[in-house]
């Protein structure tokens, strides 16, 4: 691009409004945060489940097709050390009409009313990231609105080599989203998908209401073939027309951006312990969560005074925790590890 043409191009951007302020709505877009690890086996036997990198959900459903999702380091993009590597380790190649696999984000509708969809001044939408796999293929983009159940989807192309989509979705004059922290909209990538989803004839770029023309009539399965790869980083949503240069936030902030929704805490008490005694602990989340979180205990230490923790006064900021004594323990420091999971 000439820098004539590159100037020509950061006008229209001013014009649009996109620069000045956070532009990308989506979270954890260079892939840097993976609080619950690096790596997941067996991907696509349960639906709406985080397997490794903050933020990324799969939905699936009905399919014999099971992958590896690994939160990858990269050196061949410049800009960028991470991204979301998938790859087929079970093919599944008789679909079945109910059968899906979506990886995605999910949005609360607080964080969407700059949208303003279900208006006549719903506001255009940009997505855009980097792909790619071991061969050609073609996948779906699209995004769901939970709220009044109507999408709008696209088509884009894989090849073997870094290449950045970017998808303009029109405004949505009807449905509006909630204004509330609960789910509102999906940003699906489409893997894999039967006739229930595939069986209409696509329209791209058009919202609507019916579930058989959600995935492009051009569709890949990502598990037709177990050599099947898919690599994904610089996710990216914004308002507007354009995909502008992705936004690079800091690891600081992008950890507490996801701590929103999922975050890890380590609790510890100490003193004397008799059979009829118990050792309480308080905590205080590193943020604020969206909603109150579910707690699970692990990493035990000292399991001989109770393994069993029984979770009070949880709210989204901090909660309590408590272990009854089973057996006489005095002048140390005991600890539990949780997790908290308030994702959408």
């Amino acid at each position: 691009m000439t820098k004539a043409a590159e100037l020509a191009k950061m006008g229209e951007v001013l014009t649009n409004s996109q620069i000045g302020g956070r532009r990308n709505i989506a979270y954890n877009g260079a892939m840097q945060i993976s609080q619950r690890g690096t790596s997941a086996t067996g991907v696509g036997d349960t639906n709406g489940v985080y397997p490794t990198v903050d933020r990324f959900i799969f939905e699936a459903g009905n399919t014999a097709g099971r992958l590896t999702m690994t939160q990858e380091t990269i050196s061949d993009l410049n800009g960028f050390t991470k991204a979301i590597k998938l790859a087929c380790t079970t093919a599944d190649t008789s679909i079945a009409a109910d059968e899906f696999l979506m990886l995605g984000q999910r949005f609360e509708g607080q964080d969407l009313q700059q949208l303003k969809k279900g208006t006549s001044d719903a506001e255009k939408v940009t997505v855009s990231f980097y792909v790619k796999g071991n061969a050609n293929a073609t996948y779906t983009l699209e995004l769901r609105d939970n709220d009044n159940s109507r999408s709008n989807s696209q088509e884009f192309s894989v090849t073997t080599s870094w290449n950045r989509v970017s998808m303009t979705f029109d405004g949505d004059t009807s449905g509006a989203l909630d204004n509330d922290n609960a789910l509102s909209l999906k940003c699906n990538i489409w893997l894999h998908g039967g006739s229930t989803y595939t069986g209409g004839t696509h329209t791209s770029n058009t919202w609507h209401g019916t579930n058989n023309q959600r995935v492009g009539d051009n569709q890949t399965s990502f598990f037709d073939s177990t050599d099947r790869t898919f690599f994904v980083t610089g996710w990216q949503m914004e308002v507007g027309e354009q995909a502008t240069p992705f936004e690079h936030r800091s690891f600081g902030e992008e950890l507490a951006l996801c701590q929103r929704y999922y975050t890890k805490i380590r609790t510890g008490w100490s003193g004397d312990a008799t059979n009829t005694e118990a050792y309480r602990a308080f905590y205080q989340n590193p943020v604020e969560m969206r909603a109150t979180p579910t707690a699970t205990w692990t990493n035990i230490d000292q399991a001989s005074i109770n393994s069993t923790h029984t979770s009070e006064h949880i709210t989204t900021y901090g909660g309590g925790v408590y272990r009854t004594a089973n057996s006489t323990n005095s002048g140390r420091l005991y600890y539990s590890d949780a997790t908290l999971d308030s994702e959408l």
